[in-house]
C-alpha cells in the first residue's frame, strides 16, 4: 500500500483480494464528492493502468467519445514505448460507444495475458449522457468479453452515488450481480483526520481538530487545502470567508455536479439545516411547499447514498416515523455561517471566538460527531460485541409535563438502554443543581413516555470530562474527546 494513503486499510485489503483473484474483476468505487476515491485508486495502483479515462461534467456524447479515443491512442503509444512490442494504433475514430468499447477490447487483447491489466474509468456517470447508449455499450463489453478475461481488473468510479448504485451496484438489467467488489468510501474518522494533518506537518490540538471536523467533516479534499503556516481560525477565514478562498463557491458546484435537479435537493438540505433534530417526510414536504411526495423517496435516497443526510429512528417506533437529519458537516456550516455572509468580514471566524451563536452551533454539531463515532463510544463502554440499535427520543411538553429529548440512545439486546448526554465545552463540564434536576427529569420522562422497564444507564460525552462534585454521581460512565480518536 502506498505510504501516501491515510486510512483506507479495509479498502486496500479488498483490492489486494481482487488483484490476487484468478477471475475477471469489476470493481465499483463510490462515495461523496471530494472523499478521495480517485486518489485511492491512483495511489493503490501507482498510476499504472492499461487504460484510464475520466468523464467530464456537462460535455456531450461526441465530446466524451472524442476524449475516449484520445486517451486510448495515448495508452497505445505508451504501452508500445514501454514494452517494445509492435502494438499498432490502427483504430478508427469511434462513431458511438459500441465502437469505443470495441476499440478498447482490440487494444486490451494485444496486451500481456500473464499480467494483470487494470482499466480505470473515473466519473463514469458523466459519460452516460441522455440517449448516448453508454450504459448498454458497457454492458455489452463486459458481458461479451470483459468478464471472461481472468487477468482483467476493471475499476469504475463516480461521485454521483445514486447513478452508481442504480446502474452498476444494483443494476436490474444486463449488469445484474456482475460486479465482484464494491467499495463505498466514507469520510475520514477523527483519528484519520489527525493522521492526515500530521502528514502535512499540521500539529493541532484535538480540540482544534474537532472544531475543524465540525466544518469540513472528514473530507480529504477540504483537508488538503489547510496550510501549516496558519492557525485553525486563520485557515477557515482564508478558505471560506476570503473572496478568493478555494472553498468560497464550493456549495453550488458540489450540488450542481451531483444532482441534475439540484434546486430541490438544496431546498431539502436547507430545511433540514434549520431543524437539528431532523424532519419527518411530511414535515419535509411542508417545508418545501410540495403537496405530494411524488419523487421525494428517490431524492431522499439519493441524498442518503451521497452522505448528505441520515435516517434516524425513534426509540421503539416504526420505521415510518423515522427522522431525516442533515449529516454533511460542510452543508450545515454553509447554511449557518456562509450563505448570507460572503464578503461581510474576511476574518469572521477569527473574530467570533466567543460568539454565543457559534458556541451553540458547536454544541449541536458535536452531537453529530458523536453519532458518527458510535463504534468508539461502544468500545469505551465495553459493549462493542453487544448487538445494539441507535435511536433518538423526544416528547413534547404539555400543561402537566415539560418537553424533553435525548439525541443518542443505544438500546441493547440485554435490555439495557444507554442514554448519551453530549456536551461540548472548553474545559471540564460541571453539573450544577439545575442541570442535575434536568437530567433526572429527562430520565423520568423517558420512562413515563416509553414505558421502558429495563436498565437505564446515563453516559456523559464531553470534551474534557466531568468535574467531580456533589451532583456528578448520577453519571454512570463518561466519554471524553480522546476516546473519539481511538483506533
Amino acid at each position: 500500500m502506498s505510504r501516501k494513503i491515510i486510512g483506507r486499510k479495509k479498502e486496500c485489503e479488498r483490492l489486494d483480494v481482487c488483484m490476487q483473484s484468478s477471475q475477471a474483476q469489476l470493481v465499483i468505487v463510490y462515495g461523496r464528492r471530494r472523499v478521495g476515491k480517485t486518489f485511492l485508486i491512483n495511489e493503490y495502483f501507482e498510476n499504472n493502468f492499461a487504460f484510464k479515462l475520466t468523464g467530464v461534467y456537462g460535455k456531450s456524447k461526441d465530446e466524451q467519445i472524442r476524449l475516449f479515443d484520445t486517451s486510448l491512442s495515448l495508452h497505445i503509444a505508451n504501452n508500445k514505448s514501454n514494452s517494445g512490442k509492435n502494438i499498432s494504433d490502427n483504430t478508427k475514430s469511434s462513431k458511438d460507444w459500441i465502437d469505443a468499447f470495441f476499440n478498447l477490447r482490440k487494444y486490451l487483447e494485444k496486451l500481456d495475458t500473464n499480467k494483470k491489466q487494470v482499466v480505470f474509468i473515473d466519473e463514469m456517470p458523466w459519460l452516460d449522457t441522455p440517449k448516448s447508449g453508454f450504459l448498454s455499450a458497457f454492458e455489452w463489453f463486459w458481458n461479451d468479453w470483459g468478464s471472461t478475461q481472468s487477468n482483467l481488473v476493471f475499476v469504475v468510479c463516480g461521485s454521483a452515488t445514486s447513478w452508481m448504485d442504480e446502474n452498476i451496484a444494483n443494476n436490474k438489467g444486463g449488469l445484474f450481480n456482475r460486479h465482484t467488489c464494491s467499495l463505498f468510501l466514507k469520510p475520514f474518522s477523527l483519528c484519520e483526520v489527525e493522521q492526515y494533518l500530521q502528514s502535512k506537518e499540521i500539529n493541532w490540538s484535538r480540540y482544534d481538530i474537532v472544531q475543524c471536523y465540525m466544518i469540513m467533516g472528514g473530507i480529504p479534499y477540504y483537508l488538503s487545502l489547510l496550510q501549516n503556516i496558519y492557525s485553525f481560525s486563520q485557515n477557515i477565514d482564508h478558505l471560506f470567508f476570503s473572496s478568493n478562498g478555494e472553498l468560497h463557491n464550493e456549495f453550488e458546484h458540489l450540488y450542481r455536479t451531483l444532482f441534475s435537479n439540484s434546486t430541490i435537493y438544496i431546498k431539502i438540505v436547507e430545511a433540514l439545516s434549520k431543524k437539528k433534530g431532523g424532519l419527518t417526510r411530511d414535515e419535509i414536504l411542508a417545508s418545501i411547499n410540495r403537496a405530494s411526495s411524488g419523487d421525494l423517496s428517490v431524492i431522499l435516497k439519493n441524498l442518503e447514498l451521497s452522505g448528505f443526510i441520515r435516517i434516524t429512528n425513534f426509540f421503539n417506533k416504526k420505521k415510518k416515523n423515522s427522522l431525516y437529519q442533515l449529516s454533511d458537516y460542510y452543508t450545515s456550516f454553509y447554511f449557518k455561517f456562509l450563505k448570507d455572509s460572503y464578503g461581510t468580514d474576511e476574518h469572521y471566524w477569527s473574530n467570533s471566538v466567543d460568539n454565543p451563536s457559534k458556541r451553540a452551533w458547536e454544541g449541536l454539531v458535536f452531537e453529530q460527531i458523536c453519532r458518527d463515532h458510535v463504534p468508539l463510544i461502544k468500545h469505551k463502554l465495553g459493549i462493542s460485541g453487544v448487538l445494539s440499535e441507535e435511536s433518538s427520543w423526544f416528547v413534547r411538553g404539555d400543561k402537566n409535563f415539560s418537553g424533553s429529548q435525548i439525541d443518542l440512545l443505544l438500546s441493547r439486546r440485554d435490555r439495557v438502554v444507554t442514554l448519551c448526554e453530549i456536551k461540548f465545552s472548553t474545559g471540564e463540564f460541571s453539573i450544577d443543581k439545575e442541570y442535575d434536576m434536568n437530567l433526572r427529569n429527562k430520565i423520568e420522562s423517558f420512562k413515563r413516555d416509553t414505558g421502558y422497564k429495563g436498565t437505564i444507564q446515563l453516559v456523559m460525552v464531553t470534551t474534557y470530562g466531568i468535574k467531580q462534585n456533589r451532583y456528578s454521581s448520577l453519571v454512570q460512565n463518561q466519554i471524553v474527546l480522546d476516546d473519539l480518536f481511538s483506533f
